[in-house]
Parts: structure tokens; sequence; C-alpha cells
């Protein structure tokens, strides 16, 4: 063992430690993070606006501060890049971490001094968490790979601004830098085909021990590396062992990543976005992710079973349940208030609290009254993948279909297979069986025969990439949505089917 995973030995038990002492009761720091953000937001402009000074208690919170999305604070940030300070927290931004919105157009999303470290510390954490319950801390001794975005930056009104993954870039460890692949240079370039070319040139001959990045990439990466050398990745990397993932379900993808790899490796689960670093899978042996409770973030929990009313419930973590669907909202030192993050989460387990993500709250087909969610569509597939163990899975999405030219409407499924069912089929009448079974809303418009059964529309091999590609939106932390309430990707999508459909 290098001096490396050595070291991080007793500082993994210590961290865990800390684990367990918030965990064991997460109220006490739940409601000590809820003062200090009380207190720091009195000193702001949006605190003026909805009289903090007035709050003494949760209560008080959700009738001062509504629940919002970006929309709702974008009049603050527009004041910050303009020069204001003291506008959602004290201060300015150290950062703006700049994604993709549907209505807003880019989003510019505060990182403050205080926050960055639930960022950077939480990564570390979640790493040092897996040494602690495997005991694998070897994979540190050799070459770590993070398929991300650029580390580029530019400025907005003064304030550094990237996307979250180059930011983050910066505020690598010293003690991990030296192990870091790729190379500065290779990151920083935009398209992201050749950007995995020159990935792979530099890490082909390498002793790869942890590859991290969002499931579908690391395929891609693992299909080139395949490609240029004629063997599995576990052959090419034979002391690779820790898979770091998040972003989409990881199940989709699991089969064929190891397929890729030719060898079961251990993986770990993170629940990471711009607005904050929110669960870490924290064991190997039980489901969901560790939400990450002393971190700077007050969590709120809106049922999705109420989302659509005209006044949802709105929940602190001591009154979430077990098996519900919540969207998620946060209070964050980076100066988000009564944020919706736009996921779906579900609570596996209060004692510690752990999740699981299930979707995001505007993807969902709803188009004849089911509410079908991504939890839904992927439980279905994941149960017909058993019952068809040949098929391989790439990528799928699910849309709508509606008013078709012959017959009723129906749910079209658009999957690219690496091997598709024997029986087409069979394998959609089994995709349906399980989806009425997930959904009763569904199950009632089959049976009455309002919808007809689900269509699988087969797609030609490497389908979602060049779409992606075309859309200028491949590699980085771009997704395919796995499912929405209309027909943009849908009909992108179609002239990649294949001939026989």
């Amino acid at each position: 063992m290098g001096i490396k995973s050595i070291l991080s030995v007793p500082w993994a038990k210590l961290i865990r430690s800390k684990h367990k002492a918030w965990a064991r009761n997460p109220w006490k720091y739940q409601a000590r993070i809820f003062e200090n953000l009380i207190l720091e937001g009195r000193r702001t402009r949006f605190g003026e606006d909805h009289g903090l000074r007035e709050v003494g208690s949760y209560e008080d919170f959700t009738k001062a501060v509504p629940i919002r999305n970006y929309e709702g604070l974008k009049p603050y940030i527009e004041r910050i890049i303009k020069g204001e300070q003291n506008e959602l927290w004290p201060g300015k931004p150290i950062y703006f971490a700049k994604t993709s919105g549907t209505t807003s157009g880019s989003k510019f999303i505060p990182i403050t001094k205080d926050s960055i470290g639930n960022h950077i510390n939480t990564a570390r954490d979640a790493l040092l968490s897996y040494i602690a319950d495997s005991g694998n801390s070897a994979f540190l001794d050799g070459r770590l790979i993070f398929l991300s975005g650029s580390p580029e930056m530019d400025k907005t009104g003064g304030i550094h601004t990237g996307r979250l993954s180059g930011i983050v870039n910066h505020h690598v460890p010293q003690y991990l830098r030296s192990n870091q692949l790729p190379s500065y240079t290779t990151n920083c370039i935009e398209d992201w085909e050749t950007k995995l070319h020159a990935i792979i040139k530099e890490t082909k001959d390498q002793n790869m021990t942890l590859i991290s990045g969002i499931p579908p990439w690391v395929q891609m990466y693992f299909d080139y590396l395949i490609e240029e050398t004629g063997k599995s990745v576990g052959d090419i990397f034979s002391n690779f062992s820790l898979l770091v993932h998040g972003g989409v379900n990881f199940q989709p993808y699991a089969n064929k990543l190891y397929e890729s790899i030719g060898r079961r490796v251990d993986t770990l689960e993170t629940f990471p976005a711009s607005e904050g670093f929110f669960a870490f899978q924290d064991t190997q042996m039980n489901e969901g992710l560790l939400l990450n409770i002393d971190s700077g973030i007050f969590f709120e929990f809106i049922p999705m079973d109420e989302y659509h009313s005209e006044n949802p419930q709105r929940l602190s973590l001591r009154d979430v349940e077990i098996g519900k669907n919540y969207s998620l909202i946060i209070n964050s030192n980076a100066g988000l208030w009564g944020y919706e993050i736009g996921d779906t989460v579900k609570f596996v387990s209060t004692d510690p609290y752990r999740l699981v993500v299930t979707g995001r709250v505007s993807h969902f087909i709803s188009a004849f009254g089911e509410h079908v969610i991504a939890e839904e569509v992927e439980r279905s597939l994941e149960l017909s993948r058993a019952e068809f163990p040949e098929i391989g899975v790439i990528e799928f999405t699910v849309a709508p279909e509606i008013n078709p030219e012959k017959g009723k409407s129906c749910h079209e499924w658009l999957i690219e297979f690496s091997n598709p069912p024997s029986d087409m089929e069979a394998f959609s009448s089994s995709l349906d069986k399980h989806l009425q079974e997930s959904n009763s809303y569904y199950k009632d418009l089959i049976q009455g025969s309002i919808l007809r059964p689900l269509r699988v529309t087969d797609l030609k091999k490497d389908a979602f990439r060049e779409f992606m590609k075309e859309k200028g939106k491949l590699g980085g932390q771009n997704k395919v949505p796995r499912l929405a309430n209309n027909r943009d990707y849908a009909d992108g999508l179609l002239k990649f089917r294949n001939d026989n459909n």
C-alpha cells in the first residue's frame, strides 16, 4: 500500500464518526443550520424583502418565504451581476455555476465562500466514507479520472463563471492532483468526441483505479477504449476497483457497464447539483444515499401527491415518511431560499435518513391523466429485462403518442438496444404489464380502452449519441430525459429508428 492509501484509513474513520454523530441526531443539526441561515439572511436584501428579522420558527419561515424556482430569485441574481452586494447572502458569490434553463435561458447559480465547502468536502467525504465502509483504499495509489466539463471559466459581472464540474476541478486537493487525469489541457477540449479520444490517449496505458462520471458518458468512454484496444476495460485497467457515478439512475446502464468492464467493481453513487451536494452512498450494503444533513443546507419537502394543489403541504425533515415521493426544496448558505431543485426523492430509511432519486418534477407523462414518473418506467424496464435476459439496453426515453394516424393513442418507448429482445412483441407486452402494475391510472386507461398498450420503437446503434451531438449536448453533464410530456425528444429520435420499424 502507498502512503496515500495508508493515511486515508484513520481519516476515513474520523469522517465516518462525524457522519454517525449527525445521522443519530439529524434534527439538532438541521435546526442549527436553520438558525444560522436566518441570522445571515437578515443581513441581505432578500431578508429585508421577506421579513427574516421577524422569523423565529420554521412555521414563521414558511409563511414569510414562498417556494420558488430560478425565476423567483432571478431579480436578485441580476442585481448581483450588476455589482450589488448582500442580495441573497452577505457579500458577493465567489462563483456562478452556469447551467442551461428551459424558460430562463442560462441560469447562474451562486456559489459563496460559505457554500463552496459543501461541494468540495462532500465529494471528499463520499470517498472517505466508502473507504471506511469497504476497507478499500488502494485506489488512492493509482490514477483517478473524472469525466467532466471544461474547467475553463469566464466572468459574469466580475464573478468567475463556469460549469460546476469545472469549478470543482479547480479545488481538487493537492494530494489527489498528482493522481488526476485527464490533463488540464485535455479537460478544456469542448468537443466531447475529440476530448474522449484525447482522454483515451492519456489513460489507456495508465494504472486507472477510479473512474467517475455520468453513466452514459462513462459508457461512451468504455466503448471507445474497447474499440481502440480490443480488450475489456477490466483487462486494460487491471486495478480498476471503483466506479463513481451520479446524475441519472444507474440501473438501466449497469449491465452494459459491467459487461464492458468484464467483471464487477464497487460503485459509489452521489447526488450533486449546481445548487448543492445533497447526498451520497455511505454503504455498499444498504439501499439509498445518506442525506447531507450538516453541510449548510436546510431541507424541505413537498409531497408529490399534493404538488399540483393550490396550497401544497410543506415539510421539514422531521415529517417525511418512508416510501413517499417528494419534491426537494433547499435553503442554503449559497443564498438559495425556498428553492425548488426540480428533483423528486423518496426516503428508504429515516434512521439514518437515506433516499433515492426518483426523477424530475418536469419529467413525467400525463397526457391522458396518468402521471407516469421516471421511477415507474425504470422499474418496469428492470423487471422486463429480468424476463428477457438476452437484451441489452444502451439508452431509452418515453413519450406520449397522441392522435396517431392509425389506432388509439399510446406511450412510445424509444430504445437503443445493444442486444434486442428475441420477441419484440412479447417484450413490449411485458413492459406494458409492469407499467400497469406500477401505475394504477395507466392501468385504468389501458383496461378502459382509452389507450392501447405501449409501443417500442427500436433505434439504430449510436442513435442517442448522434441525436445529442446534433443538439450540441454530447457529453459533460448533459442527460437524455427518461420521459417527457411532449415529443420534443421523441420526434427528433425517430429518424434513427431501425428500418424494420
